[in-house]
């Protein structure tokens, strides 16, 4: 006889580790909406694996926490293994997340991308929900992430962010930190910037859909740029804007749990 599956709880932790700050809140995993504001708690610099392991444990204790989590890393994870660290310390590399969390919190933690996560989430409940064929969401922030979905399967830890480009790597040319960083006008970014990189993207591609996440998904933010993406794919901007990574740790840890 099969063994069904564990009844995993309905609200769950998700906890987003940023370059700049370390943010986490229950969710209703199965509405995907935040049931307590966020608690922040600025990336300790350096960035190590302690002293972000030891913040992680402060924002569930902000909580009162006690159970399972799922935290997101700004880098390649693959069974709990941090192989590539973007905007924090090189010591994560080989650093074994989910146990070092584990040991820090006291609680199983889920571990996965950011960008994963962020995608997990849209495709649940923001701007990718029912979407089929290749999906792409990219978040443009300080760097570049990606997720990407086929008929709703993600493709893990991909890194379109670090495609060469014009003789540098994507991110260098299209993040949002590059228009503020150089002071580019709006239109100037999305025209010269963005859209030659996602160009190059629906080359190798082909998505049917491309979801833009990040701060640049705002509203008000994305007015000024979004109707400049000259693209064969539809592109939309994200639902869920900065809780999306929240909303996709906690559904990874659900999954987690659920055995």
């Amino acid at each position: 006889m099969a063994k069904s599956k564990k009844k995993a709880p309905r609200t769950i932790l998700g906890v987003d580790i940023g370059g700049s700050g370390i943010k986490g809140a229950p969710v209703d995993t199965k509405k995907g909406v935040l049931v307590e504001d966020r608690h922040r708690i600025p990336t300790p610099q350096p960035a190590t694996p302690k002293a972000v392991a030891e913040t992680m444990r402060l924002v569930m204790e902000a909580h009162g926490w006690k159970g399972a989590l799922g935290c997101t890393v700004p880098g390649r994870v693959v069974r709990g293994v941090v192989e590539t660290a973007a905007n924090i310390d090189d010591a994560w590399i080989g650093t074994d997340a989910g146990k070092l969390f584990k040991k820090t919190c006291g609680v199983p933690v889920a571990v996965l991308n950011d960008a994963d996560a962020a995608g997990i989430a849209e495709m649940r409940f923001g701007a990718g929900k029912r979407a089929k064929g290749t999906v792409l969401l990219l978040t443009l922030g300080t760097g570049i992430g990606s997720a990407l979905f086929t008929d709703g399967h993600l493709v893990p830890n991909t890194e379109f962010g670090h495609i060469k480009f014009d003789k540098r790597i994507a991110e260098h040319v299209a993040a949002d930190s590059i228009r503020s960083k150089e002071h580019l006008s709006w239109e100037r970014w999305a025209k010269k910037r963005v859209r030659p990189v996602l160009a190059m993207y629906e080359f190798l591609l082909s998505p049917d859909l491309i979801i833009i996440g990040g701060g640049v998904s705002k509203p008000e933010r994305w007015e000024r740029f979004g109707h400049l993406l000259d693209t064969k794919a539809k592109v939309v901007p994200a639902a869920l804007g900065n809780e999306a990574g929240i909303v996709g740790a906690a559904l990874a840890a659900r999954e987690m749990l659920k055995g």
